[in-house]
C-alpha cells in the first residue's frame, strides 16, 4: 500500500459526519469514491482492525480491479456495436492489457471507476439513451470531476444530438457544486503539481501518434473513429495545455482516454491479415509482460506505508516518540491505527479527525521543541536522502533539536522511507 491508497484506507475508514467535515476542508473532488468505500469497508469486515487486517487491502483494490473489468467490457461493448464482435474482443482485450490501466486496476483509488463511468457513458451516448447517459457520467465527474473533460469529446461525436446537448447541460449544471467547492480548494489540492515534464510531453505524443496512425486506412469504420479519436486526444491534449498555466495534469486523470486509443488498436487488430500484425503483437507483449509483472512489486510505487508501519513496530520501544519530517509523512501510519496508538506524537496538535484533515495539524515551533527535548528516543520518519528539505519553521526545528539533543543510533532505509532512530546523547546502546 502506497500513501496515496492510505489515505484512501483512513478516510474511508472515520465516521460518516467526519468524513463529511473533511470535505468541506480539503479532497471534496474525491468525496464521492470515500463514502463508497467506507460502505465497501462497512460491507466487507465492520471497519476491520488495520490495512493489514483482515480484508484490508483486498477490500481497498477490489473495486478498482471490477471497475477495470466493467470498462474493458464497456471497451468490448462500443466497439461491437461499431465494428462487429472481433473488434469487440481485441478492443477489450487491447485495453485490458495496457500498462497505465493495469496501474490502477491495482490501485485504491477512483480512477480505475471513473474510467468505467466515462466509458460506459460513452456507450450509452451511441445508443441514445441520454437520461442514462447524463447520469452515468455524472456519476464519473462526481468521483473525480476532470471526467468532465470527456463531455468535449463526446462533443465532437454527438455535435448534432439535441439529446446530447440537453443532457450535457445537465452534467454540467449538476457538477457546479462540487466545482465550486473544490475550486476553493484546488490551491491545496492541486498545489504540489508542477508544468508537465518532458516525459508527460513525450508519452502525450507517443498516445496521440499511436492513435492517429491506427485511425487512418479503410479498415477502421469511420463511425468507431469518430468516437474513438477525440477520446484519447482532447482530454489529455486540453489538461495538458491547461497545465502550462494552472499546473494540472496528472495521466491519472485522464486514465480514461486510453479506452479510445484500445478500441483503434482492437479494431485494427480484428482486421489485420498475414503475419506481421501478430509479430509487432508479440514483440509488444515482451515488454508489456515484464512491465505487468514490475507492476505488482513495491517497487512500482513511491514508497510502502505497511512495510514503513512494520519497520517501526521492529525499532520501536514502550514510551518512545514517533516524528514525522515532514508532517504530511503522518501518513505511513495512519493506517496501522493500531501501532500508532502506542507512540507519542510530540509535534501533534490536534488529530486528523479532530481537525477535519488529512495529517492533522501541528504545535508551534517553541512546543514541538519543548516536548521533544523531554523525550527519551525518537524514531524519526524521514524522506529519502535525495528528496528536498522542507523550508517550514516546524520542520527547521524538528531538525535542529535532533541535531543539537540527540545522537543517531541508527538509520534504514525501507521502500520510499528513512527511519532514523534518536536517543539522548550516550543512550543509544541501552536495551529496551
Amino acid at each position: 500500500m502506497w500513501r496515496d491508497e492510505s489515505v484512501t484506507w483512513q478516510v474511508a475508514h472515520r465516521p460518516l459526519g467526519g468524513i463529511w467535515e473533511l470535505l468541506g476542508q480539503v479532497d471534496a473532488v474525491h468525496g464521492l469514491y470515500y463514502l463508497l468505500m467506507h460502505t465497501v469497508f462497512l460491507v466487507w469486515d465492520g471497519g476491520g482492525p488495520g490495512a493489514g487486517g483482515p480484508g484490508g487491502l483486498w477490500a481497498l483494490r477490489l473495486p478498482s480491479v471490477a471497475a477495470t473489468a466493467l470498462a474493458a467490457a464497456g471497451v468490448a461493448a462500443i466497439a461491437h456495436r461499431l465494428a462487429g464482435e472481433r473488434a469487440a474482443l481485441w478492443s477489450g482485450a487491447a485495453y485490458a492489457v495496457l500498462p497505465p490501466v493495469q496501474t490502477y486496476a491495482q490501485e485504491g483509488r477512483s480512477y480505475a471507476l471513473v474510467a468505467a463511468a466515462v466509458v460506459w457513458a460513452t456507450y450509452l451516448m451511441l445508443r441514445e439513451r441520454w437520461v442514462a447517459y447524463a447520469v452515468v457520467l455524472l456519476l464519473g465527474c462526481w468521483l473525480h470531476e476532470f471526467a468532465v473533460l470527456a463531455l468535449l469529446a463526446h462533443a465532437v461525436t454527438a455535435r448534432r444530438s439535441r439529446g446530447w446537448r440537453w443532457s450535457a447541460a445537465a452534467v454540467v449544471a449538476l457538477l457546479l457544486p462540487l466545482a465550486v467547492v473544490s475550486a476553493r480548494q484546488a490551491e491545496q489540492q492541486l498545489g504540489w503539481l508542477g508544468r508537465p515534464s518532458w516525459r508527460d510531453w513525450a508519452a502525450c505524443a507517443v498516445v496521440a501518434a499511436a492513435a492517429l496512425l491506427l485511425a487512418r486506412g479503410p479498415v477502421v469504420p469511420r463511425e468507431l473513429v469518430r468516437v474513438a479519436l477525440p477520446l484519447a486526444l482532447i482530454p489529455p491534449g486540453l489538461l495538458m495545455a491547461v497545465s502550462l498555466v494552472h499546473p494540472w495534469y496528472v495521466d491519472r486523470y485522464v486514465l480514461y482516454a486510453l479506452a479510445g486509443l484500445a478500441l483503434l488498436a482492437g479494431t485494427r487488430l480484428a482486421a489485420a491479415r498475414g503475419w506481421w500484425p501478430w509479430l509487432l503483437v508479440g514483440a509488444l507483449l515482451v515488454p508489456f509482460g515484464w512491465w505487468s509483472l514490475w507492476l505488482r512489486t513495491p517497487e512500482s510505487r513511491k514508497d510502502d506505508v505497511l512495510a514503513v508501519a512494520a519497520a517501526v513496530r521492529e525499532r520501536a520501544r514502550p514510551g518512545d516518540s514517533v516524528l514525522f519530517m515532514p508532517s504530511r509523512r503522518r501518513e505511513w501510519l495512519l493506517s496501522s491505527p493500531e501501532l500508532y496508538a502506542t507512540l507519542r506524537d510530540p509535534a501533534l496538535d490536534r488529530t486528523p479527525a479532530a481537525s477535519h484533515s488529512l495529517q492533522g495539524t501541528e504545535l508551534p515551533t517553541a512546543e514541538i521543541w519543548t516536548r521533544l527535548v523531554d523525550t527519551p528516543r525518537v524514531v524519526a520518519l524521514q524522506d529519502p536522502a535525495d528528496q528536498p528539505l522542507d523550508p517550514y519553521p516546524r520542520e527547521a526545528v524538528k531538525r535542529q533539536t535532533l541535531a543539537s539533543h540527540f545522537d543517531l543510533c541508527s538509520v534504514d532505509e525501507v521502500r520510499g522511507a528513512r527511519i532514523a532512530v534518536y536517543a539522548r546523547p550516550g543512550h543509544c546502546t541501552d536495551s529496551p
